[in-house]
């Protein structure tokens, strides 16, 4: 579930930054959404990179969305980056990390 859940975002936030959704950052969001399409097939395979891929998106993308919330004023969206955040304290685990292949 955690990978369906970021190839969505991922794919979700690509083709926001394509369609001009993001003007200021369109290639930073580009660059980042790309790299965490990539690392859910990585992840699905169970290799680290993937993981590794997919955690750095989970956290980056938590952050941003704190980010947005404050300049914003909009402390509905707060719980997208909660979720984020849930699932990034979630890849971190010892657990997790042990079922990874090199």
């Amino acid at each position: 579930m955690v990978a369906i859940y970021m190839l969505v975002v991922g794919m979700v936030g690509a083709f926001g930054a394509i369609n001009g959704r993001y003007p200021s950052g369109r290639y930073v969001i580009l660059t980042v959404c790309t790299l965490i399409v990539i690392g859910v097939f990585g992840f699905l395979r169970l290799r680290r990179w993937g993981w590794a891929l997919i955690t750095g998106g989970c956290l980056c993308l938590s952050l941003w969305i704190i980010h947005v919330s404050r300049v914003t004023h909009n402390p509905g969206i707060l719980v997208m980056a909660g979720l984020n955040l849930c699932l990034f304290l979630y890849l971190v685990r010892t657990e997790v990390r042990e079922r990874l292949r090199r």
